[in-house]
């Protein structure tokens, strides 16, 4: 814990803003939302850092990330994302994203609306963290992976999923001590 903040959010100046300005601020806009869960996918196995300092030209690169503009990307849209050195350059995330927009797409044709089935989870509020420990995945994240899969979401795994969750104010796991974890309880 550093300045009244999360202890990760510390060392960095981009962190810090988007631990004071984001992170754990409920989203409830379903493309946001879906966004959000899109660049966490790409984050698999790589720092957070690593995306957020990359986000703007993700957004440029996908257009703006509108699901019915990246439902319709083909191999073309592929290679020029994958000869794009300000994203994460990797083909089964570039194509997990494509296939997560057909994927929000579908549940919009259906009359599900994103942001109300991912708000469902957690019955429209967000849950409290303790404050203390910081889970990887839960129960909750593994239900929700296994769902995202079955709708057709790839790298939607249960800590990807947790990560999202945290991120998107889902759960609230500032800490304890953290100025955002009372803000975002009220939110």
């Amino acid at each position: 814990m550093s300045a009244g903040r999360c202890a990760w959010a510390g060392g960095d100046p981009q962190m810090r803003a988007y631990h004071d300005e984001e992170w754990g601020v409920p989203e409830r806009d379903g493309r946001a939302l879906w966004e959000k869960l899109m660049l966490d996918g790409f984050q698999a196995g790589l720092a957070w850092i690593t995306v957020l300092r990359k986000r703007e030209a993700f957004r440029a690169g996908f257009a703006g990330f509108d699901p019915e503009k990246v439902a319709r990307f083909g191999e073309a849209e592929i290679e020029r994302l994958l000869a794009d050195p300000g994203i994460i350059r990797s083909r089964a995330k570039i194509e997990a994203t494509i296939g997560g927009a057909r994927a929000y797409l579908t549940m919009q044709e259906r009359g599900e609306d994103f942001a109300d089935y991912c708000w469902g989870f957690v019955d429209g509020e967000p849950l409290q963290g303790d404050g203390h420990s910081l889970p990887a995945s839960t129960p909750l994240s593994e239900r929700v992976s296994k769902d995202l899969k079955r709708r057709g979401f790839k790298f939607v795994g249960p800590t990807i999923v947790y990560a999202w969750m945290q991120a998107a104010g889902l759960v609230n796991d500032h800490a304890h001590d953290c100025f955002r974890r009372r803000v975002a309880a009220k939110l």
